[in-house]
C-alpha cells in the first residue's frame, strides 16, 4: 500500500501549475506578419501540395517523423487492471514524457473508449496518417495480441505493444548476460515462466527466438503448469503446454536453472529457489511485489542473481530501457515495423552496454560510488546517457540489414553525433575533441592515481580511447582500490615512483630539473627531493618525453600543482603570461572565459598576452577564430580608472601587434548582444561579429562570471585550460568529477598532438 506521503506527492506533482505531464510547444518563429503568413496561409499551402505530390514529403515538411502516439483502452494499466479509459490517462502521459526525455521523441496520447477488437484497430488505422509510430499499452491480453498482429499487418509504420516487446527485450537482455557470469548456454537451461499475459508470452517468445528450447520451458498460469492434456487452453496458451510430469510451481522449479515471474508476488518460496539448480538467475517481475524479495531470495540462497521490476533493488528491469530508443531508431530509418531482428538487436544492445564500463554520472544518479558488471548489475541503468548512442543504432541497423527501413543510414558515427546532439549530452567542442584525441592513443599520466575517481576516469580515458593512460602512485593502493570497485587495470600502465625500481628515474629527472634551475636556488638534492612529489615526479615524466601531457589538482592544491609545472616545464618564451581559460557551453553558442584561475591582477601586457594564448587555444582546440571582447564595467572610455585604461591599452597593443578580431573596454551584455552593440558603437572592430570569447580584467572578475553561468545559467563548463606552458599540463578543479578528469585528458590530448 503506498503511504500518506507518496498520495500526496503524486497529486501534487500531477495537479500542481499546469495540470498533466505534457504540453505542445510551437517549433517555428511565430512573432511577425511574414512568420504567420509561412506557418498558416498562404505560405503553408506549398508543402500541402508538395505533400500531395509525393506524401513522403510529409516527413519533411512535418513532424510526423518524430512523432509517435501511445494508444491504449485502460483495460490492464500498470498492474491497476482494467481501471477505464480515462483512468489510464495519467499513464498514457507519463508514457510520452519518457519518450521525450530519454529520446527526443514527440507523442500524443490517445486512450480510446473501446474493448471491441475491430473498432479499435479500425480507429488506429484511421489516425495513423498523423503518426511515425504507435506504441500500444495497457490493453489486456488476449486482445492486444490480435490488435498488434493486425495493425503490423495492416499499417506501414512501427508498431508495438510495450508491455509484450518492452519487458521481453529488457528481462531477455538481462537474463544473457546473468547466463555469461554463472557460465551456462541458454540452450541448455531449464526454465521456468510464472504467468501466461501478454508479456510472459512475449518473453519466452523472444527467449526461444534467441537459442531456449522449448522442450526446456515450463510455462505455468494460475491454474498450474501449462500442459497438453488440459482442456481449458485458448489457443496462445497451447503454444507453450509440455508433457513433462510437472504440475505445481513447486515440482517445475525443482532443478531449474531460470525463473521467469509475471504473475503475482508472493509465490514463490524460500524453499522452491532452494530447490532450484546451481547458480538460480530469478527474474521475479511482478510488481509492485516481486515473486520473491530481494532480500528472501538471498537469504536462501548466495549465488542467486535476482532481478526485478523495482528501482529500490539491483537488476531492474525497467521499460525505459527500451522503448524510447527502439522507436528512436525505427523513426530514423523509417522503419515500416518493428521487427524480431530488431528486437534482438535491442537485447544484444542492451547486454553488451552492461558490460561496459559505467560513467560516474550514472553510479551518482543511484547514489553509489561504482557500478561494474556483475550479479548485482546485469542490465543497464535507466539514466545512463548511452543508451541512445548504443541501442538506437543497433535497432536501424537491423532494420536495413532486415530489409524494413526506407531511409538508410551510411555514416553511424554522424548518426550517433546527432543523437548526442539531440538530447543535449555532449558540448559540440568536446564531441569534435573527443573525436581528434582518438586519432592518436599519446601517453598522458595522471599524478595523483592512488585516488578512486582519478582511477575511474583512467578507466573510461582507455576505454573510449582518448589516451593511453598512466596512472602515477603505489601500485599496491592503486590496485587495492581497482578490485574493490571492479575496476580493470590489466592494460593501464601504473609507475609506482616512490619505489626502489624508479630510483633511476628520480636521480634523471632531478638532475635535468636541477640543471633547468641551478641558478635559481635549487640544489640537486632538493631536486632529488622533489621527485617524491607526485607533481613533480608527473610534470619531470612531460619535460623528459616519458609522457605527453600530465593531469593534476584532484587532491592538490592549485597553486602547488601549477607550481610544479612553471618550475618543470616552464612557460613559453614569447607570453607575457601563463593564464587560465574555461570553455563555456551556454544553451546555444560555446564562449571561452580568461583569465579565470591564475593571474589575480596583471599588466595592460598581460592581458594583452593573455588574449593571444585564448586565440591560439581557441583555434586548436574547434578550429574557429576568435571574436575577442576585452571586458570591463566601461564602454570605450566612458568611465576612466585604472582598470579601464588598462583594458585600453591592452587593446591598443593587440590592434598594433595582431589581426585579432578584438576590441574593447566594453561591458559583457553589450559585447554578447550584437544589435545593440553594433547600433550604440559602429566604429567597433567587433561590428558584425557575434562574440565568443571574453577576456576579464581580473581574476576574480573571470572567475565569478564562469561560476555563475554554471550555476544560475545552468551552462556546461570544461576546465580550467592552462595557457602559455612549454609543454602540456593541466590542473583540475579540486574533488572534480569523473566527467571533468575525462574532459580534460581528451584536451590534453588534443593539445599534446598540436604541439
Amino acid at each position: 500500500m503506498a503511504s500518506k506521503k507518496l498520495i500526496d506527492d503524486a497529486r501534487r506533482y500531477h495537479s500542481e501549475g499546469r495540470p498533466g505531464k505534457l504540453e505542445v510547444i510551437p517549433t517555428k518563429p511565430y512573432s511577425t506578419q511574414k512568420d504567420l503568413s509561412l506557418a498558416y496561409t498562404p505560405g503553408v499551402a506549398v508543402p500541402c501540395l508538395d505533400i500531395e505530390k509525393n506524401p513522403e514529403d510529409a516527413y519533411k515538411y512535418t513532424n510526423k517523423g518524430n512523432l509517435v502516439a501511445v494508444i491504449s483502452n485502460g483495460t490492464a494499466v500498470l498492474g491497476l487492471g482494467n481501471i477505464g479509459t480515462l483512468a489510464g490517462k495519467p499513464v498514457m502521459e507519463g508514457k510520452g514524457l519518457l519518450f521525450k526525455v530519454f529520446s527526443g521523441i514527440d507523442v500524443f496520447d490517445i486512450e480510446l473508449d473501446t474493448k471491441d477488437v475491430d473498432k479499435f484497430v479500425e480507429t488506429v488505422k484511421i489516425l495513423s496518417p498523423t503518426l511515425g509510430g504507435i506504441n500500444l499499452e495497457d490493453i489486456k491480453a488476449p486482445e492486444c495480441f490480435e490488435i498488434e498482429k493486425r495493425l503490423v499487418k495492416e499499417l506501414d509504420i512501427p508498431v508495438m505493444h510495450d508491455d509484450q516487446h518492452g519487458t521481453a527485450i529488457i528481462s531477455n537482455a538481462g537474463l544473457h548476460n546473468a547466463l555469461k557470469i554463472v557460465g551456462k548456454k541458454l540452450e541448455d537451461v531449464k526454465i521456468v515462466v510464472n504467468g501466461a499475459g501478454a508479456a510472459a508470452m512475449a518473453c519466452t517468445r523472444l527467449m526461444m527466438s534467441l537459442g531456449a528450447k522449448k522442450e526446456n520451458i515450463v510455462m505455468l498460469d494460475s491454474k498450474g503448469v501449462i500442459r497438453n492434456d488440459r482442456n481449458d487452453l485458448n489457443k496462445y496458451k497451447q503454444e507453450f503446454a509440455t508433457d513433462l510430469d510437472l504440475y505445481t510451481l513447486e515440482d517445475a522449479m525443482r532443478g531449474a536453472d531460470v525463473f521467469f515471474g509475471l504473475s503475482v508476488g508472493g509465490v514463490v518460496s524460500k524453499e522452491m529457489l532452494r530447490s532450484m539448480a546451481d547458480n538460480p538467475i530469478v527474474f521475479a517481475m511482478a510488481n509492485p511485489d516481486p515473486e520473491i524479495t530481494y532480500e528472501d531470495a538471498l537469504d536462501a540462497r548466495n549465488d542467486v542473481i535476482i532481478a526485478t521490476g523495482r528501482s529500490d533493488y539491483p537488476n531492474q528491469v525497467n521499460n525505459v530501457l527500451g522503448f524510447p530508443f527502439i522507436f528512436r531508431g525505427a523513426l530514423d530509418v523509417r522503419a515500416t515495423k518493428i521487427n524480431e531482428e530488431m528486437k534482438k538487436a535491442a537485447v544484444y544492445a542492451l547486454a553488451g552496454l552492461a558490460q561496459e564500463p559505467v560513467p560516474e554520472v550514472v553510479a551518482k544518479a543511484y547514489n553509489v560510488t561504482n557500478l561494474s558488471f556483475g550479479r548485482q548489475y546485469i542490465i543497464p541503468k535507466p539514466l545512463d546517457p548511452r543508451l541512445i548512442t548504443v541501442v538506437a543504432p543497433a535497432v536501424a541497423k537491423a532494420a536495413i540489414e532486415s530489409g524494413v527501413a526506407r531511409k538508410p543510414i551510411t555514416d553511424w558515427e554522424k548518426y550517433k553525433q546527432q543523437l548526442i546532439k539531440l538530447m543535449g549530452l555532449e558540448s559540440p567542442i568536446m564531441t569534435g575533441l573527443q573525436k581528434k584525441a582518438k586519432q592518436k592513443k599519446l601517453d598522458v599520466v595522471f599524478a595523483e592515481g592512488e585516488n578512486f575517481a582519478v582511477i575511474k576516469a583512467a578507466s573510461e580515458v582507455y576505454f573510449e580511447q582518448y589516451a593511453q593512460p598512466v596512472l602515477l602512485g603505489r601500485t599496491e593502493i592503486i590496485q587495492k582500490i581497482a578490485d574493490e570497485y571492479s575496476i580493470d587495470l590489466s592494460k593501464i600502465k601504473i609507475v609506482d615512483y616512490l619505489s626502489s625500481e624508479n630510483r633511476a628515474k628520480r636521480e634523471e629527472y632531478a638532475k635535468i630539473l636541477w640543471k633547468k634551475r641551478q641558478r635559481k636556488g635549487l640544489t640537486y638534492n632538493s631536486a632529488l627531493n622533489l621527485m617524491k612529489d607526485y607533481n613533480y615526479f608527473g610534470a619531470m615524466m612531460v619535460e623528459a618525453g616519458d609522457a605527453v601531457a600530465m593531469i593534476s589538482g584532484y587532491q592538490s592544491k592549485y597553486g602547488d600543482a601549477a607550481s610544479a609545472a612553471l618550475k618543470c616545464v616552464g612557460k613559453r618564451q614569447d607570453v607575457e603570461t601563463i593564464a587560465g581559460m574555461y570553455i563555456v557551453q551556454a544553451e546555444k553558442q560555446t564562449y571561452f572565459f580568461a583569465d579565470t584561475t591564475i593571474q589575480t591582477t596583471t599588466t595592460a601586457e598581460g592581458l594583452a598576452s593573455i588574449a593571444k594564448l585564448v586565440a591560439e587555444k581557441v583555434k586548436k582546440l574547434s578550429g574557429k577564430e576568435s571574436i575577442i571582447a576585452m571586458l570591463s564595467y566601461s564602454n570605450f572610455g566612458s568611465t576612466n580608472t585604472d582598470t579601464t585604461s588598462k583594458v585600453r591599452k591592452a587593446v591598443e597593443i593587440l590592434h598594433k601587434e595582431t589581426d585579432l578580431i578584438v576590441d574593447g573596454d566594453i561591458q559583457a551584455n553589450i559585447a554578447l548582444n550584437k544589435e545593440v552593440r553594433d547600433s550604440l558603437f559602429p566604429f567597433s572592430k567587433l561590428k558584425g561579429y557575434d562574440v565568443n570569447t571574453l577576456v576579464f580584467p581580473s581574476l576574480s572578475s573571470g572567475n565569478i562570471a564562469y561560476k555563475l553561468m554554471q550555476t544560475i545559467g545552468k551552462a556546461e563548463v570544461i576546465g580550467p585550460v592552462l595557457l602559455g606552458l612549454n609543454k602540456t599540463i593541466h590542473i583540475v578543479p579540486i574533488n572534480c568529477s569523473v566527467k571533468e578528469l575525462v574532459d580534460m585528458t581528451i584536451i590534453a590530448a588534443v593539445d599534446a598532438q598540436a604541439k
